[in-house]
């Protein structure tokens, strides 16, 4: 007799892959000839566990050359060559690994994006997801790759070597926020003076998941569930982990393409981080390289909720107030040549100057020296590295104090505060189709913005004033950095003393995090403007957003 394995009471199905095409079809197995055999927490059973039941794959392995994935979608396996008939495979599920202060909040995966554990020189293994693969509340932050060739097979534990990699990510779970300045800080004014310039906070947070009813304060003291989550209702984001690389480039200047192109995407350490491109090819190479993972350029409130993640107990912001407090500041990335994953050896002391000076070093790497550490900062691969990571170790974010400044969808309303602008003129926009906010007149090529959802851009009333910060959204780390006051001609604020010029009528596009010769103007609360257009300075990053 026939013994079938079932699936929450139906036939399993099976996608076959042969040669790598797909093959659809439906396949009861005969279990008492082995072709599949199951094991949960290495006890043998008969029938898959469901979707929901707390379990996940600890490892898949079949014979004859034929190897397995799990597809956590659609929660079914998915063989890859077979080749000869009987093949067998043993699937190990085990109980999946998750953090209680998390709340419900852990990562969330797809075929394709893989778990991963980050040693102290780099090394990546792949995690088993019944490890202890991350833990926040020791500053230690989930991560998980993209491979350039998918159907490349690793078991838990195997080295993913950083040739197969083509995308790193970082998980920034949803939470709440306790608001720490529900008002606009002080503006002063030239070389004005404030009394709590310089300092900074721990942000106090606390993560909860889609379910539970929202917070909406508004006062000081008051829980906010921070606004990067609720636009797409998700338990939380993926980040990339470097600024947006251009693949294949092999100078900083191949890395400069005005171009919408996904497939040249690739987050990766030690690479040309990709500029002089405008926001309207950033958007669409971010949105459509990885559609099944609602992959998107980052928003400015996304930036806002990986900042204050940072500054909070679960980041470098346990440093606030300690012996060490030098460390709750992200260090610069002061590679000239805009290598990703670069770090200052030492913490700048003066803002930009435009000049290469002691108190702010940066420089080139020539291109046979990529991977290398000059004399000033040190590449990602080297231990010193992790004082340029938001969490101050290798499971951060890089890339977001300095390197080149990342624009974010963050844009200024026209005058009428109705659609998004395009640009300043004619000249200097964004390639998205609409009004001028400097010049009477509208960009008619391109892409309208508003046709696509509002959840992937962020909209500010227009102003004609750079320090009109009252604009600010709660919890996109602008105008709730305040005091603001203006040293050495650059508008800066109490956060670090990071550089803060907000949207206006001149300049209606945010840009974030710094160039890598800002120094104590470069960091992770850093804003500033532009008009959307391709800018050797100016780059991007890449989000992923998608539902359980």
């Amino acid at each position: 007799m026939l013994k079938k394995i079932s699936f929450l009471g139906l036939n399993f199905v099976i996608i076959f892959f042969f040669s790598f095409s797909f093959f659809e079809i439906e396949k009861m197995y005969d279990y008492s000839e082995s072709m599949i055999a199951l094991t949960i927490n290495g006890n043998r059973t008969m029938t898959f566990p469901s979707k929901d039941s707390g379990y996940a794959i600890e490892s898949i392995k079949c014979d004859k050359d034929a190897t397995g994935v799990w597809d956590y979608e659609n929660w079914n396996l998915r063989l890859r060559n077979i080749t000869q008939s009987r093949t067998k495979c043993q699937i190990n599920f085990v109980s999946k690994y998750s953090e209680g202060i998390l709340n419900g909040t852990d990562p969330v995966l797809k075929e394709g994006l893989i778990p991963v554990i980050i040693e102290d020189d780099g090394t990546v293994h792949k995690a088993g997801l019944g490890w202890e693969w991350y833990k926040y509340e020791e500053q230690k932050w989930a991560n998980a790759v993209i491979l350039n060739n998918e159907s490349e097979v690793y078991y838990d534990g195997d080295i993913i070597p950083e040739e197969a990699i083509e995308s790193y990510f970082v998980w920034i779970p949803r939470y709440k926020y306790q608001i720490f300045n529900e008002k606009v800080g002080n503006y002063t004014g030239k070389d004005g003076v404030s009394t709590d310039y310089g300092l900074s906070k721990v942000i106090n947070v606390s993560f909860e998941t889609k379910d539970v009813e929202k917070s909406t304060g508004s006062t000081y003291q008051s829980w906010l569930t921070h606004p990067a989550f609720t636009s797409f209702e998700t338990n939380g984001m993926w980040v990339g982990k470097f600024e947006t690389g251009y693949k294949g480039a092999n100078t900083k200047e191949d890395a400069q393409k005005n171009e919408d192109n996904p497939n040249k995407i690739q987050i990766k350490p030690n690479e040309y981080s990709w500029r002089g491109i405008q926001v309207v090819n950033a958007y669409l190479s971010s949105y459509n390289y990885k559609r099944d993972m609602d992959s998107h350029m980052m928003k400015n409130t996304e930036w806002g909720a990986v900042a204050y993640l940072s500054q909070s107990e679960y980041g470098v912001g346990k440093y606030v107030g300690t012996s060490d407090s030098s460390k709750s500041s992200v260090r610069i990335n002061n590679n000239q040549s805009y290598l990703t994953g670069y770090a200052s050896l030492k913490e700048p002391t003066c803002g930009y100057t435009g000049t290469n000076v002691d108190c702010n070093r940066y420089e080139t790497i020539e291109p046979e020296n990529i991977g290398k550490d000059g004399t000033n900062m040190v590449n990602y691969f080297s231990f010193s590295s992790q004082v340029a990571s938001t969490t101050g170790n290798y499971s951060g974010i890089y890339d977001m104090s300095g390197g080149s400044w990342e624009y974010v969808m963050g844009v200024m309303l026209n005058l009428t505060n109705t659609t998004p602008c395009s640009g300043r003129d004619e000249t200097y926009n964004s390639g998205f189709s609409g009004f001028y906010s400097f010049t009477i007149g509208s960009l008619t090529t391109g892409p309208k913005l508003t046709d696509y959802n509002s959840k992937y851009y962020d909209t500010y009333r227009y102003s004609t004033e750079d320090e009109d910060y009252n604009r600010r959204i709660l919890g996109d780390a602008t105008g709730e950095m305040g005091s603001f006051v203006i040293k050495m001609n650059r508008s800066i604020s109490s956060w670090h003393a990071d550089e803060s010029y907000f949207v206006n009528s001149a300049w209606p596009w945010f840009a974030r995090g710094g160039g890598y010769s800002g120094g104590s103007g470069s960091g992770v609360f850093a804003f500033d403007n532009g008009h959307g257009q391709a800018d050797s300075n100016r780059s991007f990053r890449v989000v992923l957003s998608f539902l359980k």
